[in-house]
This record gives structure tokens, C-alpha cells and sequence, in this order.
């Protein structure tokens, strides 16, 4: 089984980021989209309550008063320059989802310990306002610690993976998430995952839907990389968050003739799938 690799090495290397689970993959047709580029409302206000982790030696706050994030592109890492999204920073080396005032949901591999807490923020609004854009700031207020961690799962006999974190203060400018608190969803619904693939700004995917259902876990044909780890994953009709995204296929291929990686696209149908947690496993949240 392959490893989930963190953003610099993903594209660089194999090194291992955590846990043994694996990254993620383009099925059918790419998906992902810019927030700006969404003409479906329902996703973009689902999108203001997905937030971003991303390590704190990356923010540096502004005498403005906003916080500038910095990340290397995609292609300076070594992604060709004709994959979309190729000059957009990439900051974020997992997702996350607000599910109470304060209460913030990732997957289990993401946040491990008491270090990985405190060595990161969550930051809600990482996204891209125009065209060409090639860095991103939020307002200081769109910046929130790890308190603590309430509880989490990083099984790997029954593959369960989840994180409930405590955010330092609670969020008050934007809504709580609606999630299912019982039953399992059907095969074949249609579902959008909202996150930082390859740690770009956050990226809404629909098009996809449910293949099978696992005991812990749910497999769909999502458009997802690493850095989608912990990204919620919706019912497509109804908003209603379905589960924890948390492993899948290899991001990118390398491209011999370009000199450079790609991403890594198959069949609709085609492929292993991509992993989703089922939200119903977390204690907590029933």
C-alpha cells in the first residue's frame, strides 16, 4: 500500500507524511474548481466553513492586518506547467470542516499528537479572489489554533481514520457545518468534496458518487490529492456532510516527454477509489 506524502514531497520525493494510507487521483474528467468559479451557491457557503492546516512558520501577519500565506507553486515543485492551477501556492498539508462553534473535524493522520496540535493553524477563506492570482492573505481573524485534540482514530486493521480537534476560540462569522448522525448513504449519490488538493486554495469537486460501502468507510470516484486529507465530503443534493476524505490513488505520474509530473487520471469507473470515513463513526458527533 502507498503512503500519504506531505506537499513537498508528493512532488518531489517519498518521503512519508503519516499513517498507512494512501494519496489520491483525477477520475473522468477534473473536476476541481476555484470557489470563484462555482455558480452553485450552496457549495461556496458550504466552502466558508472548510478550513485549511497549514504550518504556522507559514503565516506571517501583514501591518495590514491580514495574515500572508506562503507556499511554493505547484510548478516549482516540480508539476509541469500545463497542469491546471500550476502557479497557485500550495500551503495546506491537510483539510478540515467546522462541525460546532468550535469543534473542528480532520482525518486522524493529519493531527497525531499534542506536537502536530500546536504546529499548526487552521485557516478558513485559503482561496483564490481573481485570475493569474499567485499568493494568498486572510484576515487575521480567519486564523485559528488547536486547542486540543477531543478524540481520534488511525486504525489500520479496520482502516477507521478521524480527528475531532477543540479550535482556541469559537467561530462566529460563518456556519456550522450539517452532518448525518445516523444511517449510511446510498451507493451510487452524487457527492462534491471541498478542500486543498496538493495544498493548493481550497477547491470544491462535485461530479462524483458513491461506488461501494466499506464497515468504517465509503469508496467514491472523487477528483482528490494529498492535502485533501480530512476534507469533508457532501451529499451533492443536499449539502449534508457524508464523511472524512482520507485515502485514494497516487496524485501524479511522471511525464518523460515533459520532464516533469502530471496528474494522475483514469477512468470514471476505473481505479481503486478514493476513501471517505464515514462521519457517523465519530462518537462525539451523534
Amino acid at each position: 500500500m502507498k503512503k500519504i506524502l506531505t506537499i513537498a514531497t508528493i512532488l518531489v520525493s517519498t518521503s512519508i507524511l503519516a499513517g498507512n494510507t494512501n494519496t489520491k487521483v483525477i477520475y473522468g474528467d477534473d473536476n476541481r474548481e476555484d470557489v470563484i468559479k462555482s455558480s452553485n451557491a450552496m457549495y461556496v457557503e458550504l466552502s466558508q466553513s472548510t478550513a485549511a492546516m497549514i504550518p504556522k512558520n507559514s503565516l506571517r501577519s501583514t501591518s495590514t492586518g491580514e495574515v500572508k500565506i506562503a507556499g511554493s507553486s505547484l510548478q516549482s515543485r516540480g508539476i509541469c506547467a500545463s497542469e491546471r492551477f500550476a502557479t497557485q501556492p500550495t500551503a495546506a498539508n491537510c483539510s478540515g470542516f467546522l462541525v460546532g462553534e468550535d469543534l473542528l473535524v480532520t482525518a486522524g493522520h493529519c493531527i497525531k499528537d499534542k506536537a502536530s496540535c500546536l504546529g499548526y493553524n487552521w485557516v478558513f477563506d485559503y482561496k483564490i479572489d481573481h485570475d493569474g492570482q499567485t499568493d494568498v492573505s486572510v484576515p487575521a481573524n480567519s486564523v485559528y489554533s488547536c486547542s486540543k485534540i477531543i478524540n481520534r482514530t488511525l486504525n489500520s486493521g479496520n482502516m477507521d481514520d478521524w480527528a475531532l480537534i477543540k479550535l482556541d476560540r469559537k467561530v462566529t462569522d460563518r456556519r456550522v457545518l450539517d452532518y448525518r448522525k445516523t444511517g449510511k448513504i446510498n451507493v451510487g449519490e452524487p457527492l462534491v468534496v471541498i478542500g486543498h488538493p496538493t495544498g493548493l486554495p481550497t477547491k470544491i469537486a462535485d461530479g462524483a458518487n458513491v461506488r461501494s460501502l466499506r464497515s468504517t468507510h465509503f469508496v467514491a470516484n472523487l477528483d482528490t490529492y494529498g492535502g485533501n486529507s480530512g476534507s469533508a465530503v457532501f451529499n451533492a443534493n443536499t449539502g449534508i456532510i457524508e464523511g472524512i476524505l482520507v485515502r485514494g490513488e497516487t496524485d501524479y505520474v511522471y511525464s518523460s516527454s515533459q520532464g516533469c509530473r502530471i496528474s494522475n487520471v483514469v477512468g470514471n469507473n476505473a481505479g481503486r477509489g478514493e476513501d471517505v470515513t464515514f462521519i457517523t463513526n465519530i462518537p462525539e458527533l451523534q
